[in-house]
């Protein structure tokens, strides 16, 4: 992992080390100041303490990230003041595999003073965490170990000052026994994958082929789709890509009938029917979110059998939904201009949920001529990430979302 074995404690999930690491490291640093900066694309452990923390009088700065989900170095370092606690920045992004700078992040941390913690939960199975941080979470499920066995690491030298009742275990940063034959299954895991990528073929190397040829492929079998994630930057195993038209839940279950079990960050998979943070800090599309984990030893056969799939499962979806064969006639095949003012039409979507606003969308389009408007009314949450998404997609113009007696009316003019 990177650290000194009396460094690391052994807590009873990722989950837990994460809140113990930020609130032993805000308590021990409540002196120095009480904000805490993080990314708009950390894990939801980490955006759940931040939330406790701002209720308990903290302050929070949430650095944004580009369209591929990484942050800049130099927006971190801007956020860094002098009342500045903690600053918090995943290795890996969880749902797209986009990698940080985390090294640089580091070193810019240490020299300001302030101490970084790194949640290192996908990146862990591929090495350890780079850069001079101070604290580090990590999970042991996420390279093949027993779940329910969580590691947090506090170098030396690092404030911290462990929240709750105090134990005798484990420093007292984590109270009670730990699950001792989980914690030596997970050390055996990870030592079996280092000495697997020591002595055997490149693993990361050859998954990271086989998702290359998942971003490549799959654009050019299915129609509207957008690969998100750093193209480069990026774990080996993960890909992630979003399907206009489409609803993530259905498309999973499609996927799921023909043997393949894949996960979304699509609104209409969570609880809250509220699009995933991610996707929206990134701000692109949100829905037909599908993201593929390669687990060690996938072959090429699955992947092509995947990819094969694919393009009939999203057919599918699409033809259940009713999606406009073709939304708009070409460029240069547009209505003739006239001297009257574009006409505008209106979309009801109130009471419906994701795909359908922008399927609406996309139907209507066609009726109206070149800079005429069509406004969706929508009470979906993921309106407002999506429609501006199949704008950028579709070449149309975005005008905006304006205020209505019920959700949002959100205004689109039409270019050709």
């Amino acid at each position: 992992m990177g650290c000194r074995p009396d460094e690391l404690t052994f807590t009873p999930s990722g989950t837990h080390a994460v809140h113990s690491g930020i609130f032993g490291t805000l308590a021990a640093r409540r002196r120095a100041g009480r904000r805490l900066v993080h990314s708009a694309v950390e894990h939801s452990s980490v955006l759940h303490a931040a939330e406790v923390h701002e209720a308990a009088g903290g302050t929070l700065t949430e650095v944004a990230v580009d369209r591929t989900g990484r942050v800049a170095a130099g927006d971190v370092a801007a956020a860094l003041g002098t009342d500045t606690a903690l600053v918090c920045l995943q290795s890996a992004n969880h749902e797209v595999g986009t990698e940080q700078p985390v090294e640089e992040v580091a070193a810019l941390c240490r020299e300001a003073g302030v101490p970084l913690l790194v949640d290192a939960a996908q990146s862990l199975p591929w090495g350890p965490a780079p850069g001079a941080w101070s604290v580090l979470a990590a999970s042991a499920h996420k390279w093949g170990g027993p779940p329910g066995v969580g590691l947090l690491a506090v170098r030396k030298g690092t404030r911290f000052s462990p929240q709750g009742p105090l134990d005798e275990r484990e420093s007292g940063r984590s109270p009670g026994f730990g699950n001792l034959p989980a914690v030596v299954a997970a050390a055996a895991s990870l030592r079996a994958l280092r000495a697997a990528a020591e002595t055997g073929p490149d693993e990361a190397a050859r998954l990271r082929g086989l998702v290359e040829r998942i971003r490549a492929r799959v654009p050019e079998l299915v129609p509207d789709v957008e690969v998100v994630g750093d193209p480069v930057r990026r774990l080996p195993h993960l890909v992630t890509f979003s399907c206009l038209y489409v609803d993530g839940e259905t498309l999973l279950q499609e996927l799921d009938r023909s043997g393949f079990s894949v996960s979304s960050g699509s609104s209409c998979t969570s609880s809250t029917l509220t699009p995933s943070h991610v996707l929206r800090a990134m701000g692109v599309l949100s829905e037909g979110n599908v993201r593929v984990s390669l687990p060690y030893g996938t072959g090429e056969a699955d992947v092509e059998r995947f990819l094969e799939v694919l393009p009939e499962a999203v057919r599918s979806v699409r033809e259940r939904f009713g999606v406009p064969v073709r939304e708009a006639p070409a460029r240069g095949e547009e209505a003739a201009e006239t001297e009257e003012e574009p006409a505008g039409v209106v979309v009801d979507s109130l009471g419906k949920r994701c795909p359908i606003p922008v399927i609406e969308l996309a139907k209507a389009i066609g009726g109206v001529p070149v800079g005429g408007t069509v406004t969706v009314l929508s009470d979906d949450e993921a309106a407002r990430q999506d429609i501006p998404a199949w704008c950028a997609m579709r070449d149309q113009e975005y005008v905006g979302e304006q205020p209505a007696e019920r959700g949002a009316a959100y205004v689109v003019r039409r270019r050709g």
